[in-house]
């Protein structure tokens, strides 16, 4: 939605951080902000949602996305926020920033509510639609590094997300992404637990799922439609009489905390992981809660 949402999220984010300095990229002339610890960074041009990669990458060079990740490159910022294009944003991050060494791909990981009242980390979300195990392996280190820096777990429990926790359900490239896996979690490098299903992601059996780009943007997509058609639910059922209006009264503090509980924009702001830098994936539907959630997540990191 543009500066009408992020900068009143810019303006929530600074009264919450002290110390945090925000550099606004974008075009002078719709960046009506001013704050103390706020300073525009200037650039004429945006990469547009439907933008082919080539155009994005190539074309734009002077695009508000490509000048605010050159600035963690230069070190003039320590991360990088967006809820732009995610191939883009992907794309010109890698170009950009290069890919850790031993990272094939970037990933991007986000994180889901569960029952156990966190949240559970989950990658790839939608940055790598076909995966080798190799790459999921590396996905599995790379979460289990961004869980214990940012939660304080120490050695997070990793689970590969599959159609059963049987070691003979799944495709072979699952099969042999276990092997990986399961390899790495005997020589202490990994807490494997093994394989898991959808309905392990909300009941946080393990810190960690892995899983391929298309299957878990297809998660996270899921997850959200379901959060607005409970919301949605709730609220009609409690117009419906007399009776249902009293005990919405009633139900209203343990019925608005699960609401909030279940909020997807409480838990915006997806990592892109791999990177010689820190890059954030906002969703680009992002209301002012959900990117200022989306600025925290990068802040923390």
């Amino acid at each position: 939605h543009g500066p009408a949402v992020t900068l009143e999220a810019c303006r929530q984010f600074l009264s919450s951080h002290a110390d945090a300095h925000l550099l606004l990229v974008g075009h002078p002339d719709q960046i009506t902000f001013q704050h103390p610890r706020a300073s525009i960074v200037p650039a004429l041009e945006r990469v547009e949602m439907h933008d082919p990669l080539e155009v994005a990458l190539r074309r734009k060079k002077d695009s508000s996305m490509r000048v605010a990740i050159e600035q963690v490159k230069s070190g003039q910022a320590q991360a990088a926020v967006s809820a732009g294009n995610t191939g883009a944003l992907m794309a010109i991050s890698r170009y950009v920033l290069k890919t850790l060494d031993g990272i094939d791909r970037p990933a991007i990981a986000g994180q889901f509510p569960n029952a156990r009242g966190g949240g559970t980390t989950m990658l790839d979300m939608g940055a790598n639609v076909d995966c080798t195990p190799e790459h999921l392996l590396q996905f599995a280190v790379m979460g289990s590094a961004l869980v214990t820096v940012l939660q304080g777990t120490p050695s997070p429990s990793v689970g590969l997300l599959n159609i059963g926790e049987e070691d003979i359900k799944g495709g072979e490239n699952i099969k042999k992404s276990a092997e990986l896996l399961r390899s790495a979690g005997n020589s202490g490098d990994l807490n494997f637990y093994g394989n898991v299903e959808g309905n392990d992601i909300f009941k946080g059996t393990v810190d960690i799922v892995v899983c391929d780009g298309f299957v878990g943007n297809v998660a996270l997509k899921t997850s959200e439609g379901l959060a607005t058609m409970m919301g949605g639910f709730l609220k009609s059922e409690f117009s419906r009489s007399i009776f249902t209006k009293i005990a919405a009264i009633f139900a209203y503090p343990v019925l608005n905390s699960f609401k909030n509980r279940v909020d997807h924009r409480r838990y915006n702001g997806a990592a892109l992981l791999g990177l010689r830098g820190l890059v954030f994936k906002s969703h680009g539907s992002a209301d002012e809660l959900a990117f200022e959630t989306a600025l925290n997540r990068a802040y923390d990191a």
